[in-house]
């Protein structure tokens, strides 16, 4: 007997989840994982900001740069006039937990003028 082609099986494949998406009998066919991602953000004070740039040891403009915010923004935050919005949050927790990745994601991206 022959093996049928990559693509045939494929197909089947196909073609027997769309049986069971009409059926509804999707979990029961196969095997359906949920997962759920905790990614709440920290919340970031102005001590924690601070904290968090002087992990890579770098100014508040190249701090600015790798974050895609204006300095300005940083220093409002560092000054605690104004709090990270959850995105800047999501990013300084990505940093605190792997500084080293980070640091070396900007020696990669340093250009001498």
């Amino acid at each position: 007997m022959m093996k049928r082609s990559v693509e045939g099986r494929v197909l089947q494949r196909l073609h027997d989840f769309t049986d069971a998406l009409e059926a509804g009998d999707v979990n029961r066919r196969f095997t359906v994982r949920r997962i759920t991602l905790d990614l709440e953000p920290t919340r970031y004070d102005a001590k924690r900001v601070k904290d968090t740039r002087k992990l890579l040891g770098v100014s508040q403009s190249i701090f600015a740069r790798l974050l895609g915010v204006s300095i300005q923004t940083v220093r409002a935050w560092e000054q605690g006039v104004n709090e990270p919005k959850r995105l800047a949050c999501r990013f300084m927790d990505e940093i605190r937990h792997d500084p080293q990745h980070w640091l070396g994601r900007l020696q990669e991206s340093a250009r001498p003028r």
